[in-house]
């Protein structure tokens, strides 16, 4: 008996310590692996195929993409533009990605998850609410200022919106060199704008009405105001 019950456990040992190799990222086996130029991709595999190591050159490393400030003239005033292994070559099996996100005053990133990363939201000018919702759908938002640092985690929703009085903009690093994005607007409803502002920012009003927004005590803030038509 003692000896079936030990070899059970050998078992299970043996099947727990596989199953956890089997799920680790593969760490790099070289130096570096650009993502190679290829005109058309007839095998398809997790990443990208690598160029030949012989031909990396330093631009590969490089991206200018993220210097210029983006669109916000759009129905939700913001813009984010994600860098991933497919923008940038020397991004590839290394596991980052990179973002750089715009808004003008009363700007939003509306409700969104990435589903292969967490994200590090990095304000670099003006003012921003920040904040995700965890599965008890409980709110953790801060109103972030120039040098502020906020945390999303994997897989949860978040969304980010100007609360100052200028321009503001953020970078992001996420810990996948592609990290996805779903978002709920897009996921539920048709392509209806003002529907979709309406959803969204009445959600997000119920989650942070115990925000005081910079330069003001009262949240009859007019910027507050457009959170919610009923406030």
């Amino acid at each position: 008996m003692s000896s079936s019950f030990s070899c059970c456990i050998v078992f299970l040992s043996v099947i727990c310590f596989c199953t956890k190799i089997c799920s680790a990222d593969s760490d790099n086996l070289q130096d570096t692996c650009p993502t190679s130029p290829s005109a058309k991709q007839t095998i398809f595999i997790n990443g990208f195929p690598c160029k030949n190591p012989n031909d990396n050159t330093a631009p590969d490393f490089k991206t200018s993409n993220l210097t210029k400030a983006g669109n916000t003239d759009n129905f939700f005033g913001s813009s984010v533009n994600i860098v991933t292994a497919a923008e940038l070559a020397g991004l590839n099996t290394l596991g980052l990605s990179i973002a750089r996100t715009d808004l003008r005053v009363d700007g939003l990133v509306t409700l969104h998850s990435h589903p292969r990363a967490s994200e590090l939201f990095f304000v670099s000018k003006g003012t921003v609410l920040a904040g995700f919702f965890d599965t008890q759908n409980r709110a953790f938002q801060k109103i972030l200022r120039e040098g502020d640092v906020f945390v999303f985690p994997r897989g949860l929703l978040h969304f980010s919106l100007n609360a100052g009085y200028d321009f503001a903009t953020a970078f992001s690093v996420f810990n996948s060199q592609n990290p996805g994005v779903v978002g709920i607007s897009g996921a539920m409803f048709k392509t209806d704008l003002d529907m979709i502002y309406k959803i969204t920012k009445g959600f997000l009003s119920d989650h942070i009405k115990n925000v005081t927004f910079p330069g003001s005590s009262s949240l009859n803030r007019q910027q507050f105001r457009n959170l919610n038509p009923i406030i």
